[in-house]
């Protein structure tokens, strides 16, 4: 019997002590994919157009109610213009996923992982994370807010970091009035 009180009781003193030892996992909150956005605006010399892309998946981390981390996964095959219709919005389209811009038949996805994350107000957070379009990874620094279970974030991302060439007078010389602009906006609002 006092071999039993003693065993009991080393087992839950050592229990205990590996317990406190193991530090207790962040909180990772499912992405709600189906009422989440992301919407683009790209711009050129002439004007602007805008679209959106669909989440495929996405969580972002919590620990003690702060954000720690985040990782998502954009489905590039859904990319649209929502400022055009017809024949113009389908020829738009058809050229954003061709190999002169996303390339989307071979990189069907883009990635965003956070790698750092640090607090710069109340609900506001400095995010840098590893931005992958076209198999190419970047790092990209950002400002995400979380309210409650939503958070938004507005990333302006330099497409010739990622090889997407078109237009770009990064890449090409005369292009004058066909310029399109290498920077171009991503503004996200999740739900989660």
């Amino acid at each position: 019997m006092k071999k039993n009180v003693i065993s009991l009781a080393l087992a839950v003193v050592f229990g205990t002590a590996l317990q406190a030892g193991n530090p207790v996992d962040g909180e990772k909150k499912t992405v709600k994919t189906e009422s989440s956005t992301v919407t683009w605006k790209a711009y050129k010399v002439t004007g602007s157009h805008t679209g959106t892309v669909n989440l495929n998946s996405g969580s972002l981390e919590f620990e003690a109610g702060k954000l720690i981390g985040g990782e998502f996964e954009v489905d590039m095959t859904s990319l649209i213009s929502t400022d055009l219709e017809g024949e113009y919005k389908g020829k738009l389209e058809g050229h954003l996923k061709s190999d002169d811009f996303f390339g989307v038949e071979t990189h069907p996805t883009s990635k965003l992982v956070f790698t750092n994350v640090t607090a710069s107000g109340k609900n506001s957070y400095e995010v840098t994370g590893d931005l992958t379009i076209k198999g190419i990874t970047k790092p990209i620094t950002f400002d995400v807010s979380i309210y409650g279970s939503k958070a938004t974030a507005t990333l302006k991302v330099d497409r010739a970091e990622y090889n997407v060439r078109y237009g770009s007078g990064s890449f090409f010389e005369n292009l004058g009035d066909k310029t399109i602009y290498d920077e171009f906006d991503l503004v996200v609002d999740l739900e989660f």
